[in-house]
């Protein structure tokens, strides 16, 4: 599985297609204005994953985010995925250093 950096991610956000998989509660707490499919919902709704762009998988701290990536490169022959390292709490500590996580 390949991954990127959250600084790497925010010099272009409009080559990727930054995909937040946190429950809703945890978005709506903190965000990078991301699309938000809770990781349990994303496989039913795959439709809804661009396949001319790479998607960056993001959550708290990767752990989610590497778990998932597996599952759409193995199960659903995903080839564009991207895990963003450290989540949202690389995000906060070296792009937004406003955004609070607690």
């Amino acid at each position: 599985m390949k991954s990127i950096s959250a600084l790497e991610v925010s010099k272009n956000r409009d080559a990727y297609f930054i995909l937040d998989i946190r429950e809703r509660y945890e978005y709506e707490f903190v965000n990078i204005q991301a699309t938000n499919i809770p990781m349990a919902e994303v496989c039913s709704r795959l439709q809804e994953l661009p396949k001319d762009k790479p998607v960056v998988l993001m959550c708290k701290s990767g752990n989610r985010a590497s778990a998932l990536a597996n599952l759409l490169i193995v199960d659903y022959n995903f080839s564009n995925v991207l895990i963003m390292e450290g989540g949202i709490t690389s995000w906060c500590e070296y792009v937004d250093q406003t955004l609070i996580l607690e």
